[in-house]
This record gives C-alpha cells, structure tokens and sequence, in this order.
C-alpha cells in the first residue's frame, strides 16, 4: 500500500476540525469546494449540498460518488434566566457521553463561543437523582454567562444557535492514526476527494458523479436533492462508520482499525445489492484490497435512501472508533485502502458490470 501525502493528512485534518453540524455545513462545503478547485465544476445548492460530474463527456453507466458533509451536534432550544441552555441534540448521541464534553458554539457574527455541556452537580443532587439514567432534558450548555442577557447580547447566542465538538485533530505519523472529531464522515469526505482527483484524466467506462450531501444525520435529509440533480445508476456511499474492536467478541468484529474498509452487507436502512455487493468484494479479493464484511442490527447510511429509487448501492465504510462522540480513531490505511477500492470499481463499472446488476 502506497503512504498517505502531507497534502492527504493536512486535508483530513482540516476536514475534522471544519465546523459543519447538521444544517449548518457551510464550511465544510466550501473546504470540499476548494480542495476540488481544478478537478471538476461543482454547484453548491441553498442547502449546502455539493455536486458535479467528474467527466461528463463519458459514456456508460453513472457512477454517485457520496459522503456526508455534517456531522452530530447540537442546537440551542432556550436561554435559561441564569444563562445557561436547554439544547436538543442533532443526530443519535449517547446522553451519557455528553456531560462534561466541550462544544463550539457558533454565534450570531460567526464567531465560535466554548460552551461545556454541564448537568446538576453530585454535591446537589438528590439520592434519586443521582441514581436516575441522565437525559439531554437534565443537561445545559454552558458559555461562562451568568444571565440570559450576557448570553444573548455579550456572546450573542440565542434560540437556534449551532454546537458541534470543539476538538483539535492530529496524526500520529508513526502509528499511521488520526486522532479527532467528525470522521463520521469527514474521513469519508477525504477519500471521495482523493477518489476524485486520482480518476482526473482517466478514460473510464463510466461517467463519475460527485455527491457531497447535508443533513445526513437528521435522516439522509440532503442526499435525494443531489440525486435528483446526477441521475445516477450506481451509488458507492462512502461512511465513517462505527468500529467495533474493542467492545465485541473477537467472532462478531466486523470493522476494526487496520484491517481494510467495511462493506456492508445489511443494515436498519438498506439489503445491500448482493450482486454489486459480490462485485466489489471480488474486486477487492483479486487485487489484494483488504476489506472486511459486516451485517449490522442498526446504523444507516445515505444509500438507504437513495437505493429505494432502484439504485444498486454499496457502502464503503471506514472503521472510525467511537463515532458520535467527541474523540475519535481512525487510519491512515484504512483510508488508503477504501480510496484504492473507489478508483479501481470506477476502473471497472462498464455497461456489462451495470447489466449484471
């Protein structure tokens, strides 16, 4: 396997640290813009949804590339009298995971306020309040303010404001590991722009689509306008999706870090197409492409949403530990391979492949 750029590692970096919740994408789709400046025309629609095609003069089949813009967090639902917020989380966190976390704030002049997510102390607290499960209901976010005036007209945050994780990400170059937020599916992100700028210049025997879609963690919510606008006939999904290695059986580990991108065969949104299943799986078998196969009880991706139009989708997952939360792993290699798999199934998917299908 080749190594990762510095231009791979500083985009990933990047891309982690943008600022983009569920419906407020604006920096990650305009980082995504600028990464692709010179590869291919992109439109950006009032959504913030991204999209174009790679080679629009080619024949055959229309290949979606996709991945997700935002990431989970949160959005101010009340100012309290004493300053702090009532909040409502956007996208599937664990309540336990939230208290003491430190969260972004984005406020009414664009400028990011640290707010601490805090829930009634254990010196306050009641017996039965101690031993009751916490709730988002029980939590507030936290700016420093001491009155709901402070809060509104000294940091300028209010009803409807975005939060999303305030964290740094690295690399640990030795380890080949990221360290930070949003690789659900920032991490994805990175490997449809690197798919897209190493297929720039090929005769391929498809036309390549780009989807760059928002929403995707309030429910596919973006997704169906970019496929509206590319017509695909085939969708390959790229994900960051949830790593399991260090909470399961050794026999139902199904996406560990290091050991290749996850296809997945089944989850709670999609039955992945078995036969575009089964050719992405022999692709990567012949080449030396290491993957790993999973069936999942839960998740969702946006290829549930888009696979229900007749399009034969598959999901190109990069394990991500701990995702919708603030710390997250992830690998260099995983990312490598699922950029390798991308470009050789973009290589590949002729009229013939399509026909199968």
């Amino acid at each position: 396997m080749r190594e990762i750029r510095n231009d791979e590692v500083k985009r990933i970096l990047a891309l982690s640290d943008a600022f983009g919740p569920s419906g407020l994408e604006d920096e990650v789709s305009a980082l995504v813009r600028k990464e692709l400046e010179g590869t291919l025309d992109l439109t950006e629609d009032r959504m913030r949804n991204v999209r174009g095609v790679l080679n629009p003069e080619a024949k055959g089949p229309r290949i979606m590339l996709d991945a997700h813009l935002d990431e989970v967090g949160a959005v101010v639902q009340a100012v309290k009298p004493n300053g702090t917020m009532r909040f409502l989380t956007l996208g599937g966190w664990t309540a336990s995971h939230l208290p003491s976390s430190l969260f972004h704030i984005r406020n009414r002049d664009g400028k990011l306020v640290k707010a601490n997510v805090a829930a009634k102390p254990v010196h306050f607290a009641s017996a039965a309040e101690r031993n009751a499960p916490l709730s988002v209901d029980d939590m507030v976010l936290d700016c420093g303010s001491t009155s709901a005036e402070e809060t509104v007209n000294g940091f300028g945050i209010g009803i409807g404001s975005f939060a999303a994780p305030a964290v740094t990400a690295s690399y640990d170059e030795e380890k080949r590991l990221f360290f930070g937020k949003a690789f659900d599916c920032r991490i994805g992100v990175a490997a449809q722009i690197e798919t897209l700028k190493q297929l720039k210049g090929e005769d391929l025997p498809c036309t390549v689509t780009a989807s760059f879609a928002v929403q995707e963690e309030v429910g596919e919510r973006g997704v169906y306008a970019n496929y509206k606008a590319l017509q695909p006939d085939l969708m390959i999904c790229f994900e960051g999706c949830p790593a399991d290695d260090t909470f399961q059986e050794p026999y139902m580990v199904q996406a560990a870090m290091y050991k290749g991108p996850m296809l997945r065969h089944f989850d709670r949104s999609m039955i992945t197409s078995p036969r575009f299943q089964k050719f992405a799986l022999d692709y990567a078998h012949a080449h030396g492409i290491p993957v790993q196969e999973s069936v999942r009880s839960g998740g969702g991706t946006n290829a549930g949403m888009i696979h229900t139009e007749g399009v034969p989708a598959i999901v190109i997952g990069v394990p991500v530990r701990y995702i919708h939360s603030h710390h997250c792993w992830c690998t260099a290699d995983d990312y490598l391979a699922a950029v390798e798999l991308a470009c050789g199934l973009c290589r590949s998917l002729n009229e013939e492949a399509l026909a199968a299908f």
